[in-house]
């Protein structure tokens, strides 16, 4: 395999170098479907990569060189079937493979669990709201999903900002966020390289539901209910329902880079943002770079095969 073929396992770092400021350049939508697409398609590209890579050295194996009725010299001569490199991307393929599952199986079951857990909710409507004095609210996927909220998070805000927090669940679920956040997490489970993309994901995903819920307000309105609610979700210790705000603790306090809350609110004071057509045209050209690579990897390794079986 020349250079070029390792290009999807280079590929990953520098779109991980790319994914915050990605998220915060382009418009929120545009911003999920691009990350979220390039994640799956660069995390596909280097798991076939590992594979070509594996499966190059295991052609040495004198059992499989029979099989395949395989030229040994051929073989040998070839650095596409380097045992040093085959010993390394092995257990890498393996490990990705099986991270992956697992990440799948526990998305999967989460997603489940929260569908059960909206048929359960009291009341007919989309809102149920629960008793309880601390503030919080998040929605939960399902058929049809559910958006909850508690009477403490509703004591706090006022008509207005209870319609923006409401509007940004609902966009949770008419958007089917929770859809982008599980695949780039299994992505990110079978390429750890891509891991800055989840967080990112989940960012654009809140920013997503932001500016639905800005659509129907004021902008400065809509900022101030999002802080608000986060603030005071924040101040309770010990809650596990932070995937639908996207806040949980405030990020980055103490750090010289803001976290996704000050992000989030900045991003609400000022105007939407605009269409940068470039950064999407640049990022999928890194994806079709990375796909074309493992291909040519791929076509190299049948190539071998077939001039090792005519010799």
């Amino acid at each position: 395999m020349d250079l070029d073929g390792l290009l999807p396992l280079v590929l990953p770092a520098v779109m991980a170098l790319a994914a915050r400021p990605l998220s915060g350049r382009l418009p929120p939508r545009t911003a999920t479907w691009l990350l979220t697409g390039t994640a799956v398609v660069l995390a596909l590209a280097s798991t076939a990569t590992l594979a070509v890579l594996a499966l190059g050295g295991a052609l040495r194996l004198p059992v499989i060189a029979a099989l395949g009725h395989l030229s040994e010299h051929v073989l040998h001569r070839d650095p596409q079937t380097s045992p040093l490199v085959a010993t390394v991307a092995g257990p890498a393929l393996v490990a990705s493979l099986g991270a992956a599952g697992c990440a799948a199986v526990q998305r999967v079951r989460a997603l489940l669990a929260g569908a059960k857990a909206a048929r359960e909710l009291p009341g007919g409507g989309i809102v149920a709201v629960v008793e309880d004095e601390g503030a919080d609210a998040f929605a939960l996927p399902g058929r049809p999903g559910r958006v909850v909220v508690s009477t403490g998070m509703l004591s706090i805000l006022d008509e207005a900002e209870r319609r923006v927090l409401l509007a940004h669940e609902r966009a949770h679920l008419a958007g089917r966020h929770h859809w982008f956040r599980a695949l780039v997490h299994v992505a990110t489970a079978a390429n750890p390289l891509l891991w800055p993309l989840r967080g990112a994901v989940t960012f654009t995903t809140e920013r997503w539901a932001d500016e639905r819920a800005a659509a129907g307000a004021d902008r400065e309105r809509a900022a101030r209910a999002i802080g608000k609610a986060a603030l005071a979700h924040n101040g309770r210790p010990g809650l596990g329902h932070a995937a639908a705000l996207g806040i949980g603790r405030v990020a980055g306090l103490g750090r010289r880079r803001p976290g996704p809350l000050p992000r989030r609110v900045a991003a609400l004071l000022a105007p939407p943002l605009p269409h940068r057509r470039w950064l999407v045209v640049a990022t999928a050209a890194l994806v079709v770079l990375s796909v074309w690579a493992a291909n040519d990897g791929v076509l190299d390794l049948h190539q071998l095969i077939e001039h090792a079986q005519t010799r």
